[in-house]
């Protein structure tokens, strides 16, 4: 894996109006072909950090602060390269699959491309997600596994270098999880892509990050990152039951002084 950071953020606050901050001084870098699970309770800021990240509006009233570098030049405006996945497919129910694929791919604000390139990158990015020849399937006929492939299929088709996903399988039955949590680990590998994925889940952290940052606050102050791990047990992870229970006692530990609720992999809810 390549250390040479794909997207570097130093110094990232971001304030609403005269209020306290949301979070300040968040400084991280995700590197190519690497998936960076940023670990954090509700109302912690893990999505509106993503959405910072990602240039994206945070709201008419947010004040943001802070330099984000991706591939080494400053960002300032969303990038073409780098793809959104969010917790809803927020599929077109009036475009098929491939067309919802390929939506806004042939926008003035994307590369030129042409009409057989597109058609191509189409195909290929249906087929990464396992879904060769069902593009003709409308929303309404797919399952909430197959809608949530479509929408990462939609930003593959972006040949993205950076994938900033906001809990995208949140919605979905633990077995179809899974699937798609081993989906993201091989498309990363085979796509060279980085990935920043903000989760509450502990056990989707150790299952697919290569680190994992704990995102959080002390009372009255903004949130930050806290903690930080690399997860250094090999793949497949379940055939190492005694280092994944290591790893998130620890992880557990960290956050016994972190206000917030956060998911544990019992389905209990801590609070601090």
């Amino acid at each position: 894996m390549s250390t040479a950071p794909v997207v570097q953020a130093s110094g990232l606050g971001l304030r609403y109006g005269t209020r306290t901050d949301l979070f300040a001084d968040v400084s991280l870098q995700v590197g190519q072909r690497e998936i960076v699970c940023l670990l954090g309770g509700s109302g912690c800021g893990k999505s509106t950090l993503l959405r910072v990240l990602g240039r994206l509006e945070a709201g008419a009233s947010a004040q943001a602060r802070g330099e984000v570098l991706f591939l080494g030049s400053p960002l300032h405006a969303p990038h073409p390269r780098a793809a959104l996945v969010f917790q809803q497919p927020s599929l077109l129910p009036w475009l098929d699959a491939a067309r919802n694929v390929g939506f806004g791919l042939d926008f003035a604000s994307q590369p030129p491309i042409a009409r057989a390139a597109l058609r191509q990158r189409v195909h290929d990015a249906l087929e990464a997600v396992g879904l060769a020849g069902q593009g003709g399937l409308y929303p309404a006929e797919l399952s909430g596994g197959m809608a949530q492939r479509v929408a990462l299929a939609r930003a593959l088709a972006r040949e993205p270098q950076l994938l900033l996903a906001d809990e995208p399988f949140s919605a979905l039955d633990a077995i179809t999880r899974a699937d798609m949590q081993e989906l993201l680990v091989e498309l990363v590998h085979r796509w060279q892509t980085a990935v920043l994925l903000v989760t509450h889940d502990i056990d989707e952290a150790i299952a697919v990050g290569d680190r994992i940052l704990l995102m959080g606050a002390q009372p009255g102050q903004p949130a930050g990152i806290v903690r930080e791990w690399n997860v250094g047990i090999t793949r497949p992870r379940e055939a190492h039951p005694a280092a994944i229970t290591a790893l998130r006692l620890d992880i557990l530990a960290a956050l016994q002084g972190v206000r917030h609720t956060v998911s544990l992999p019992n389905s209990e809810r801590l609070t601090a």
